[in-house]
């Protein structure tokens, strides 16, 4: 992190990629930080997140959808929901944003290498996993078999839909893509995503599966994980958007005695089975 959280870094909008449309839209933004020097102290890890934002209007925390590797853009998939997301969904390219951070934990890759790796996600939860993704393609060599699991209610709300197609040509990845309802010409699963993760059941043995999505389905997808034999030990997740401030000051994130800003947001599912419910 910076030696001062308070003070954003300066980024310009690179690129801007339509994923979805409708009342909940959701773009994808390449961003550049403005000088080397603010390149070079912003140093992330997959799972982390940052606070985007638009001077005079405000900031959101949004999760880093890029990989390290790509040190020179940033990227990040905002869904269109309130003041702050939708006057970033207003810019155009070469427009000027504001980020501060990185803030959280991370997922701890180091200790996976040389396990195979299955991603479950849906809708925007996808992204974090995105970010986890191309860390595991950058460092291929480093890590078995890759499954990605994601769905969303219909072909529309797909993000990311070129770059599965890519995937799926080799390196040992395996797209497994479904929405909720049947629509002409769709090829692959239809039905919940984890029913779709019953169907393809992933083995157990030396395998990490990460899930992020709407709370009901990371729910039934640990449930339906736990009965295909996976230790609470192998399931990790993400709980980004509990976090506010991202530096443990506001309070609203607290989760029991930990803060999800501070101690999270990635945890395992034996970490989650000892916090209180909320």
């Amino acid at each position: 992190m910076m030696e001062n959280p308070y003070i954003p870094h300066q980024a310009v909008i690179d690129r801007i990629k339509q994923e979805t449309t409708g009342d909940r839209a959701i773009k994808t933004l390449d961003v550049k930080l403005q000088n080397n020097a603010s390149d070079k102290s912003f140093q992330f890890h997959p799972g982390q997140c940052a606070m985007l934002g638009i001077l005079g209007v405000g900031e959101s925390m949004i999760s880093i959808a890029s990989a390290p590797s790509q040190n020179d853009i940033l990227t990040f998939s905002i869904m269109k929901l309130g003041r702050v997301t939708s006057e970033i969904h207003a810019c155009e390219e070469g427009d000027l944003l504001t980020i501060r951070g990185p803030y959280g934990n991370y997922f701890p890759l180091s200790d996976w290498k040389n396990k195979n790796i299955v991603t479950v996600g849906g809708g925007i939860g996808q992204a974090p996993l995105r970010s986890v993704i191309r860390y595991v393609l950058d460092k291929r060599n480093d890590y078995g078999d890759v499954d990605i699991i994601y769905g969303a209610r219909s072909v529309s709300d797909l993000c990311y839909r070129d770059e599965f197609e890519k995937l799926e040509k080799g390196n040992k990845v395996y797209v497994h893509l479904s929405i909720d309802e049947e629509e002409e010409g769709w090829k692959q699963f239809v039905g919940f995503v984890p029913d779709n993760l019953l169907r393809i059941k992933p083995s157990p043995n030396n395998t990490i599966v990460i899930t992020c999505g709407p709370p009901i389905m990371i729910t039934l997808v640990i449930k339906k994980l736990i009965g295909l034999g996976f230790q609470d030990t192998q399931i990790y997740t993400t709980l980004e958007k509990r976090m506010k401030c991202g530096i443990g000051k506001c309070g609203r994130c607290n989760v029991g005695s930990l803060y999800v800003c501070k101690d999270g947001p990635v945890f395992s599912y034996q970490q989650l089975k000892t916090l209180p419910e909320t």
